[in-house]
């Protein structure tokens, strides 16, 4: 036998290295293990309800059993709410914020919402918020008509021109006839 500079070789397995590889393997297969007994127990309470429900419908009549099943196809024949896009949200939100604080008309919302200096929303989300939002359009242009009136000191008909301005407010010729006509 030498002695000194001799040294065996381990192999993998007596290494510390080894037992850590494998301890590791057992633990992905024991949690592979375990979910799928998670869900054939899932499956299992679910086996054990149906039966307990047929049992129960046995002592129905055929025609209490029917009109239960018409009743839960009806149920499940309702239409389902269509799915609203985020960005559509926000848009009509941001559309209420400025109807509700900013008193601004219609058209001015929808060119504030998708303007590239602006919300920069796209035009579907803007047109889905305007389609949805709930303002008084008169009330608006009142509001700006009052503002303009005592804070400018602005003749009627000069208000009126600033409501329907294309440049000013953008509100229609009946929202601003409506607002100059309850002028105080």
């Amino acid at each position: 036998m030498r002695r000194g500079n001799y040294s065996a070789k381990k192999k993998w397995y007596q290494k510390k290295r080894g037992w850590i590889v494998i301890a590791a393997i057992i633990l992905v297969f024991a949690g592979i293990n375990g979910i799928k007994n998670t869900n054939t127990d899932k499956s299992d309470k679910n086996k054990v309800s149906q039966v307990a429900k047929d049992k129960s419908n046995s002592k129905k009549s055929t025609k209490e059993v029917y009109s239960e099943k018409i009743e839960n196809t009806e149920k499940s024949a309702e239409p389902q709410k269509p799915v609203v896009p985020t960005e559509y949200k926000s848009a009509l939100r941001k559309a209420e914020s400025y109807a509700d604080n900013m008193h601004m008309s219609k058209l001015g919302i929808q060119k504030q919402l998708t303007s590239e200096y602006g919300e920069k929303f796209s035009t579907e989300a803007a047109q889905y918020a305007m389609e949805n939002i709930k303002a008084d359009w008169n009330k608006n242009a009142l509001f700006k008509a009052k503002s303009y009136q005592e804070d400018m000191s602005m003749s009627p008909e000069s208000i009126r021109d600033q409501l329907t301005s294309e440049y000013g407010e953008q509100f229609t010729a009946e929202e601003a006839n409506y607002a100059i006509s309850n002028l105080k």
